[in-house]
């Protein structure tokens, strides 16, 4: 059955496209599939945590307004404030709210702390969820004490303190997740690549269209013109060009005939298919990348980071000092009630407020001071991870060149034409082709501002290039191979001198004379070597990652300085590569901005996508270039190290304290008669929470 019979059938609707056409120059020194891909990661902390915690900004308002009655109700540990008042069952209004706050706010942070347990590595939800569980069970224990066990002496509850620390946790979380924001689900993004519906060609030549789930292997398809592939699959019918470039990265169309395989997500030009079906469903080239990202995801997200590896000592220290000072108190003053107070007092002081706001208050300054400097950040885990890098890899086309081809080099090869001259014609012949490279003749035709006439009888030479008639002459456009086949002399030379440098070169011929020659090549980004020398000024080691040709990636590695290239990679290939850095123990970013760098972005420590890039790439990196300019990279080390700086500060202040709060209140100085408080470690507790604030503000991107 033909294809113009399926028209007949059954008459398609189909979308235009205007990246291709049936017109192939020369595609072999630029016919990789280069590109990008990539991920979300959250770390094995709190953040990891964060999907399940509910909307936190109703979360903070609701417990902020169920706290304000609680702290008007009762005493700031153990003290009378002048703003506080009493009336007859005040106490169990205030059991009532803190039980309430407790399940509603506190339950994120349970949830939390019982996932970190199950994986046996406690940190910062475990923290704060001893510390509100010991303060709302102990103060509990005490209201049952207080009224209802007679002649027991009076005990201090912790309510007052149970509310602040969950409106503030949930405060300091709400912060940091508005200052990051939510993570793009890149894995969807691809699946939206593929349409939810194929032209099936049945036993008898009937087309129908029938959902993608439905798809067997070996089944016959129709695309149109214009359609989204569904499938991969091999051609059996028909030719055209596919714009590969949301799947590949790779900018140039690719030239498709029978015999040849395509890619499901591809974009068909202007000929219509028929293929059959090679690959769908979980063996499909697009859900085998999926699965890539979604590896390198799962296993990128067992990361810790440096606030949880601080509440994890502070979890096991407050633990080990309150058992021995219980211990020690019980077998000294033979009182159960004042061993359990030290016991309290100690893990409900190793939760301080301040912890809960030491990295979000950074976070949202960094995120807004990186934000006006270009930079997305996305993930705040790769701040911290980039003191460590060691290797940057990038892909080539949209991250060191523009991925935009522009005409290289016009050169008249006969006396009889002039540069310009050359130039007028193609344009003109060019003019009926909207294939990339006739666009960029057409482009920089308009640039000179050259008229060209109409050309006539313009056909396509399968394989070759065009051929028509202007002005009486008659004109062809070919790639090198058509000079071979038909015995016409050229430099072979020059030609080899521009597709070494990653050209891809057309030829004029005029009334069977080679009249002259066109490179057109990807413009590398005036930042790109900068770029690289501040690496190697950081002592990290640039490496390219490319789908392309080797001689071309070559010579853009020696202009921008990278002196480790890997030509001719697939996304899988990617991967690998970054995995095997990793395997000797080193940190990697990986720079792209396609869907086929999503697996290398979603394996390596830090993915960095550009701005210019696909959703796919974007939704899945940890930091956005926003203005798609390579130098910004430099700019977020810079900030980085800053920021990493800045938790450190914090991190002493919001913690530190805790070096002398918490043997202070195990009661080690009580023989001199020195023994901290509820209430004194109230205060150190409020002093320490705004440093932390404060100290947040000045954060800064100079160097």
């Amino acid at each position: 059955m033909s294809i113009s019979l399926f028209f007949k059938i059954k008459k398609m609707e189909h979308k235009q496209n205007n990246s291709t056409a049936d017109h192939d120059h020369d595609l072999s020194n630029n016919n990789g599939h280069e590109g990008n891909e990539d991920h979300k990661h959250s770390g094995h902390d709190h953040m990891g945590h964060m999907e399940h915690m509910g909307n936190l900004k109703h979360k903070f308002w609701i417990s902020l307004i169920i706290t304000f009655p609680i702290l008007l109700l009762s005493s700031f540990m153990g003290i009378d404030l002048p703003f506080q008042f009493t009336f007859p069952g005040s106490d169990w209004v205030v059991l009532i709210l803190s039980t309430i706050l407790f399940i509603y706010g506190g339950t994120p942070f349970l949830s939390g702390a019982s996932m970190e347990l199950k994986d046996r590595s406690p940190a910062m939800m475990t923290l704060i969820s001893m510390g509100i569980t010991v303060a709302y069970i102990y103060s509990l224990y005490a209201f049952i004490s207080n009224n209802y066990i007679p002649n027991a002496p009076h005990l201090m509850d912790f309510f007052w303190e149970l509310a602040t620390l969950i409106v503030i946790m949930l405060l300091g979380h709400w912060i940091e997740m508005k200052a990051v924001g939510n993570a793009g689900n890149a894995l969807q993004k691809m699946a939206e690549l593929l349409p939810r519906n194929a032209n099936l060609i049945d036993e008898h030549d009937i087309i129908s269209e029938v959902n993608l789930k439905e798809i067997k292997v070996g089944q016959h398809l129709l695309v149109n013109a214009g359609d989204r592939i569904p499938t991969d699959g091999k051609i059996l019918e028909g030719s055209t060009s596919v714009n590969e470039s949301m799947v590949t990265g790779e900018a140039k169309a690719v030239k498709k005939t029978v015999g040849d395989k395509v890619i499901g997500g591809a974009v068909n030009g202007k000929g219509t298919l028929k293929i059959e079906v090679t690959g769908t469903g979980e063996s499909g080239f697009l859900s085998q990348v999926m699965k890539l990202v979604s590896d390198a995801q799962k296993e990128k997200s067992r990361s810790e980071t440096l606030s949880d590896k601080v509440a994890a000592a502070l979890f096991y220290i407050a633990v080990v000092v309150g058992v021995i000072a219980f211990i020690i108190w019980l077998l000294i003053t033979k009182d159960l009630n004042i061993a359990f107070e030290r016991l309290v007092t100690v893990l409900i002081i190793a939760c301080p407020h301040a912890l809960g706001l030491a990295i979000p208050l950074v976070v949202a300054r960094s995120t807004s001071l990186g934000a006006s400097n270009g930079l997305l950040i996305r993930n705040r885990v790769a701040l911290e991870k980039s003191k460590k890098i060691k290797y940057v890899t990038m892909d080539k086309t949209g991250t060191l060149t523009e991925g935009d081809f522009r005409v290289s080099v016009v050169e008249s090869l006969s006396e009889k034409w002039s540069n310009s001259e050359v130039l007028r014609m193609m344009a003109s012949l060019e003019s009926h082709s909207n294939h990339p490279l006739a666009v960029g003749i057409l482009e920089e035709a308009q640039k000179q501002d050259i008229q060209f006439p109409v050309p006539e009888n313009v056909s396509v030479i399968s394989g070759t290039g065009l051929k028509g008639t202007i002005e009486g002459r008659q004109l062809l456009i070919v790639k090198p191979s058509y000079l071979d086949d038909n015995n016409l002399n050229y430099n072979k030379n020059i030609y080899k001198e521009l597709a070494n440098k990653g050209n891809s070169v057309s030829y004029l011929i005029v009334d069977d004379e080679v009249a002259g020659i066109v490179a057109q090549g990807d413009k590398i980004k005036e930042e790109a070597k900068k770029t690289v020398d501040g690496l190697k000024d950081m002592n990290i080691i640039p490496v390219m990652l490319t789908g392309d040709n080797k001689e071309y990636a070559n010579s853009v590695a020696s202009q921008v300085g990278i002196n480790e290239v890997y030509a001719g990679l697939l996304p899988q290939d990617k991967e690998k590569i970054i995995q095997s850095l990793q395997d000797k123990g080193k940190l990697v970013m990986m720079v792209g901005d396609g869907v086929n760098d999503a697996p290398a972005l979603a394996r390596a420590e830090i993915g960095v996508a550009i701005g210019a890039g696909t959703d796919v790439a974007i939704d899945s990196a940890d930091v956005v270039l926003v203005k798609s300019n390579p130098s910004d990279i430099l700019h977020f080390f810079t900030l980085a190290k800053n920021t990493t700086r800045k938790m450190v500060q914090n991190l002493w202040w919001g913690a530190g304290y805790n070096i002398i709060a918490i043997p202070l209140a195990a009661g080690v100085l009580a023989p001199i008669g020195i023994i901290l408080s509820p209430a004194v470690g109230a205060v150190l507790m409020s002093i320490s929470t705004v440093v932390v604030a404060l100290n947040s503000m000045t954060l800064n991107l100079k160097k």
